[in-house]
Parts: structure tokens; sequence; C-alpha cells
């Protein structure tokens, strides 16, 4: 299939797939007039790409995984795994903690900085009421 066919099959934009191939992601068949050919691995792979890149991994990391997959299907008798993904995942988990903790203590703040603007907006309004209340008894 050509670009735009695998670009729609899989809702990719072309630019990406582009990207995904120079960045050594992907690898296109090329055909003697020069377009690019693809296949339905070709479907799956980038479908394994976008999950990886929603995990927020980056292009590099994202080689390296899809290395240790090809070789691991290359040699699918061994028994083993491979051990680049099993660190590559550990590490993107530490980030995303570090990042919830992150995000969690900002919640705090801002939770606090609201309940005290609330609370100054509340006592503004007694004041302002009791202030009118004056007024019209004057």
């Amino acid at each position: 299939m050509k670009i735009s066919q695998l670009s729609k099959k899989t809702g990719v934009s072309a630019r990406s797939i582009r990207y995904y191939e120079k960045k050594k992601l992907l690898t296109a068949k090329r055909l003697d007039n020069d377009y690019r050919e693809f296949d339905e691995a070709d479907v799956k792979r980038i479908k394994t790409i976008q999950i990886y890149l929603e995990l927020g991994m980056s292009t590099k990391e994202i080689l390296e995984i899809l290395k240790c997959h090809d070789d691991y299907y290359a040699y699918s008798d061994s028994d083993g795994f491979c051990e680049e993904m099993l660190e590559a995942y550990e590490e993107k988990r530490v980030e995303i903690v570090q990042q919830i903790q992150s995000l969690t203590a900002v919640q705090q703040k801002l939770d606090q900085r609201i309940e005290q603007m609330r609370v100054r907006r509340a006592l503004m309004s007694k004041v302002s009421g009791s202030a009118e209340q004056t007024s019209k008894t004057s």
C-alpha cells in the first residue's frame, strides 16, 4: 500500500509516517518509481509506535524497544526477553511517578489558593452586605 493508504488505515498523517521513517522507526520498501510501499506489518508497527508515543517515550527510546522486538521475533526460538525493554519500562514508570508527585503538589497548592480566595470573597461579600444594610437603615 502507498503512504496515503497507510495514513488512512492508521489515522497517522503521511508527514508523521515520513518522520518515523527518518527516525528509523519504520522502513518502507521502495518501488522502481521511488514510491514507498507498505504492508500490514507496517500498520501494526505504526500502532505500536503510537502506543509508545502516548506513553511519553521519545523516538530514541521507541527505536531501542522496536529493535528489541525485531530481535525477539528474528530469534523467536529463544525463551529470553529483551532486557532493554524492561529497563525502558522501569525508567518510564519512575519518570511518570515523579511527574504525578509534582502535579499532586501543584494541585494541592492550587486547592489551598482557591480555598483562600473563596474565604476572602465570602468575607468581602459579608462586609459589603453589612455596609449596605447599615446604609439602608440610616
